[in-house]
């Protein structure tokens, strides 16, 4: 049986509660990393999200690319994001259990790398629970021991409205292929993921109801979607 953790980065959007909609009727539970400034712009999608007891986690301010900055920025960029989630959950009147982190473009900060790991540990940041992972890479790139939430499989749907040659098509090619160059086989046999969407408006015009396309086809191929769980 192949199980899988929705997670979605660079929430808030104006499709933010279509996709939670769809979620809560598919009784599929899922992670969506913030931007600080995404938030400030679309508070009331951001509120929707928590009060529909979806997890929020913390996908920094600005959306830098950490090795080009300072770890001092980096750090800032995080910590400005903490202080406007503290705000949205405590306006939502929900309680924040857990601070799940995801760096963006997956930059762990280079030459920081182990200073950024050890301030989310400091810091309590939670870890998703990943112990059922047994792809060897995962634990090459110590994967396993850091405390940020990578993903198995990206989708990169985002790439639809940027690049003119990148098509559906090879989303779908992508979503077949039994061994890609990066990342796991989506439908592998007794394969678990950790999946990467993106709240992103620009997809939405490009290829309306984009992640209700992709979900669908992953519960007609038998993929069950498992219970954020933390470490």
């Amino acid at each position: 049986m192949n199980t899988a953790l929705l997670t979605i980065d660079d929430f808030p959007s104006k499709n933010t509660k279509s996709i939670v909609d769809f979620l809560k009727e598919k009784n599929i539970k899922a992670i969506f990393f913030a931007t600080g400034k995404n938030v400030e712009k679309f508070y009331e999608e951001a509120l929707y999200v928590v009060k529909n007891r979806m997890i929020v986690g913390n996908h920094s301010y600005s959306h830098p690319e950490c090795s080009k900055i300072s770890l001092e920025e980096a750090i800032s960029d995080i910590e400005k994001c903490e202080d406007i989630l503290n705000k949205l959950y405590q306006d939502a009147g929900v309680e924040r259990k857990f601070r799940p982190f995801r760096f963006p473009y997956g930059d762990k900060g280079g030459s920081n790398k182990d200073a950024l790991q050890n301030y989310l540990k400091e810091k309590g940041f939670d870890k998703v629970y990943d112990k059922h992972l047994c792809y060897d890479w995962w634990k090459e790139f110590n994967l396993d021991k850091d405390i940020d939430t990578f993903w198995t499989f990206d989708f990169e749907e985002y790439r639809l409205h940027l690049e003119k040659d990148f098509s559906q098509d090879y989303i779908w090619n992508k979503m077949q292929n039994p061994n890609p160059s990066s990342g796991a086989a989506l439908f592998a046999e007794n394969n678990r993921h950790i999946l990467l969407l993106h709240a992103h408006d620009e997809t939405e015009r490009f290829m309306p109801e984009y992640y209700k396309a992709f979900i669908n086809h992953l519960l007609e191929k038998g993929i069950t979607f498992d219970e954020p769980e933390f470490i």
